[in-house]
């Protein structure tokens, strides 16, 4: 099996409204497409999204870089995995967005050619499992009142975006709190948006509240003060923007810096060294967990695929599509109360041509 063509093709997401974090508010959002077609007819999606304030990438680098690797891996077996990120690897570095988008179309084929679905492909731990809602910054009292809703909704976990008022991020857990009772489990992602000094300060605040743990406390360079702040409070400390690579999971295995790691397949690359990140945090005995960002259920499925497949991933942020209107894309994960379910057909399950 040959791959013979990559296709691209932009996506227009529209929010149900706008999503404000502690790095910006987002309003609406581009995400990419692409189809990698081989002599045997077989095909797979792929998906790359961009976060501009996170990955560097926007839409049109993404579909650029997307477009020149796509030529290169042209007359390649799709199942050479390792082969097939070396040459993308050796051509550009970084460029994470683009990168996904291709490893997640060489996954779906392979699920394909297997006559397996993405999961199983990928260890095949499980085919469902709890994702959490993020509740964005809001007034505390708005923020409580989302959160209220969603746990009516059915989901068990709230990820309570932080990092912009310590004050006001304290006084929101409280009455998330107050409304939604003590069964429901609360975590926060503060985005980088905290010192050293205030993070310690909100999260001996909040650990009475029952929040269980803190993402990305402060920026992702410092990794000396993640490795403070776990001294110093209770609460687990969550890496997101400091891992991008293996090579970062391992600095802040060294470190003792966090303890859960949150791959993104849009940091990593996709899901090929998004298992290499996962392996070394299990080596580390340090769990992880799979986010995302604002993608649609093409990457989704992907990420929710290898939440499902490995035991060491023992939490999910997989909600992003939650966010937006629904673009008509047909198969791939559902969700019940709060609970993703992975389907059965082979590969991600979804069907879309292009």
């Amino acid at each position: 099996m040959k791959i013979t063509n990559v296709k691209v093709e932009k996506l227009q997401l529209e929010l149900h409204k706008p999503f404000k974090i502690a790095l910006g508010v987002i309003e609406h959002v581009d995400t990419m497409l692409v189809k990698v077609e081989t002599d045997e007819g077989v095909y797979g999606i792929g998906e790359g999204a961009p976060m501009e304030f996170v990955t560097g990438d926007s839409i049109d680098h993404i579909k650029i870089v997307t477009e020149m690797l796509g030529k290169l891996i042209i007359g390649h077996d799709p199942l050479n995995m390792e082969k097939l990120h070396n040459i993308m690897d050796n051509a550009i570095a970084r460029n994470t967005g683009a990168k996904a988008a291709i490893d997640i179309a060489l996954y779906d084929i392979k699920g394909k050619v297997m006559g397996a679905p993405l999961y199983k492909v990928l260890g095949g731990n499980s085919n469902k499992f709890d994702t959490d809602i993020t509740i964005g910054i809001a007034t505390p009292s708005e923020m409580a009142k989302e959160a209220k809703e969603r746990v009516d909704q059915g989901f068990k976990i709230l990820k309570i975006k932080a990092g912009l008022n310590p004050e006001e991020d304290i006084e929101a857990v409280r009455l998330i709190r107050d409304s939604v009772g003590k069964n429901i489990r609360l975590r926060m992602d503060a985005n980088q948006g905290w010192s050293v000094s205030e993070a310690v300060k909100v999260m001996k605040a909040v650990q009475e509240y029952g929040v269980e743990a803190v993402e990305q406390p402060v920026p992702y360079w410092d990794i000396e003060g993640m490795a403070l702040i776990r001294e110093k409070v209770d609460i687990m400390v969550m890496a997101d923007e400091s891992v991008f690579s293996p090579i970062d999971a391992i600095r802040v295995v060294r470190k003792n810096a966090a303890d859960v790691i949150n791959i993104k397949l849009m940091k990593s690359g996709g899901l090929y060294r998004g298992e290499q990140i996962n392996a070394i945090s299990e080596a580390a005995h340090i769990k992880c967990m799979v986010g995302c960002m604002l993608e649609s259920k093409v990457a989704i499925t992907a990420g929710a695929s290898l939440v499902a497949a490995k035991k060491n991933i023992t939490e999910a942020d997989m909600d992003s599509f939650l966010y937006t209107k629904d673009p008509g894309i047909k198969g791939g994960l559902t969700i019940e109360n709060g609970v993703i379910i992975l389907p059965e057909t082979p590969g991600l399950g979804i069907d879309i041509d292009f």
